[in-house]
């Protein structure tokens, strides 16, 4: 079992900055995948980015590459995102996942899940 708890969230201007941080529970949290999704109003939960076990492979939706870094310290059982560079479109609610199936893009293949935090970028 793993339990995880997203901070960070908050209102930023365009072209500001945010560090989500998704702290787990569990002596497991290593051994899986973990990614970050987001979910606008009237929008499909969708990913943004993913992180390996290890934290040595990564992925990036093609519309925060370059802006969104995503991170995880397994000795602190913590996941990070940075988020720079943001955009009004980038306001949603923010939800960290734990997949035991490997960086997946479905939020089917993800096991566990946050409560999300609201990011909101004013224009």
């Amino acid at each position: 079992q793993v339990q995880l708890v997203e901070s960070g969230g908050g209102l930023v201007q365009a072209g500001g900055s945010l560090s989500l941080s998704c702290a787990a529970s569990g002596r497991t949290f290593s051994s899986y995948a973990m990614g970050w999704f987001r979910q606008a109003p009237g929008k499909e939960r969708e990913l943004v980015a993913a992180l390996s076990w290890s934290g040595g492979t990564t992925f990036y939706s093609d519309s925060v590459k370059g802006r969104f870094t995503i991170a995880r310290d397994n000795a602190k059982n913590t996941v990070y995102l940075q988020m720079n560079s943001l955009k009004p479109e980038d306001t949603a609610v923010y939800y960290c996942a734990a997949s035991r199936w490997g960086m997946m893009a479905h939020t089917s293949w993800y096991d566990y899940w946050g409560q999300g935090t609201q990011v909101t970028v004013s224009s």
